[in-house]
């Protein structure tokens, strides 16, 4: 885990991606580089911007989209008040951020690695196949509702080949779990890795499967978060007799410094 640090960061621009209704609730945060010496794809960041006020005393926590020598990209989805208001942001605003936080995924670059996706689970892997050292042993199934050009598919595409089925009709969610089943067999076969990020009905469908086949398995928890730092004690999640530590088996750990990254037998669902 890298050491994280609190600093103030520069808004370059925010952009809109698709549009769903009359306006788009899926926006790219392009932030200045914070001075991190390196960060691992899966972690994420505290944010807020200076336009919370006083009214919204707590940030946000966001998936670490991507990293350049030059910028940081976040991916949001407006969903609330402060998903909202950082719709509202423009070049030059300033945020504070903390970061970076949590863990990340496992790289093993000479195995066979199949990333699962469900609707905003897609934005950790942006980063993990750009910085992926061996992306051609890299396959990716995603899984999403809205349209797919809400969702920055193009970024994962230039480097690994991407798979997408949307839920758009009744039916749609058993093809999804039957192809789930389908390709983590495949990799179970090939004694590969499977990660895997999304909302909880669909990491437990993930985590399921990986018992049945027996293939390793990493799952990313979307647990709500306030603090980020392990202090509130609001987004724990029960460990399984799996666990490393044996004081905390079958116990509580906070997903926000333990995780968001566990593996699949290690955490109760």
């Amino acid at each position: 885990m890298s050491q994280s640090t609190s600093c103030e960061l520069d808004v370059l621009d925010l952009v809109p991606f698709g549009q769903t209704g009359n306006e788009s609730r899926f926006f790219a945060l392009r932030l200045s580089r914070p001075d991190w010496t390196r960060w691992r794809p899966g972690q994420f960041v505290m944010i807020r911007p200076r336009n919370f006020g006083l009214d919204i005393p707590w940030a946000r926590p966001l998936g670490i989209c991507h990293m350049t020598s030059r910028h940081m990209i976040c991916f949001f989805q407006v969903r609330g008040k402060g998903t909202r208001r950082m719709s509202e942001l423009r070049s030059g605003d300033k945020v504070r951020v903390w970061g970076p936080l949590g863990n990340g995924f496992a790289v093993e670059p000479d195995t066979p690695t199949l990333l699962l996706a469900g609707g905003m689970g897609i934005v950790p892997f942006v980063g993990y196949v750009s910085e992926h050292p061996k992306p051609w042993n890299i396959s990716m199934l995603f899984g999403h509702r809205e349209h797919i050009s809400c969702y920055p598919v193009d970024s994962i595409n230039e480097h690994v080949p991407l798979d997408s089925l949307r839920e758009a009709e009744s039916g749609d969610l058993d093809d999804f779990i039957f192809t789930i089943q389908e390709r983590m067999s495949e990799y179970a076969d090939q004694k590969g890795l499977v990660l895997a990020c999304g909302p909880t009905p669909f990491m437990r469908t993930v985590q399921k499967f990986a018992a049945e086949l027996g293939v390793r398995c990493q799952v990313s928890l979307e647990n709500r978060m306030a603090c980020g730092v392990g202090a509130c004690l609001g987004c724990v999640t029960k460990t399984t007799e799996s666990w490393p530590v044996e004081e905390k088996r079958e116990g509580l750990v906070q997903v926000c410094n333990h995780g968001p990254v566990f593996w699949s037998d290690q955490v109760e669902l």
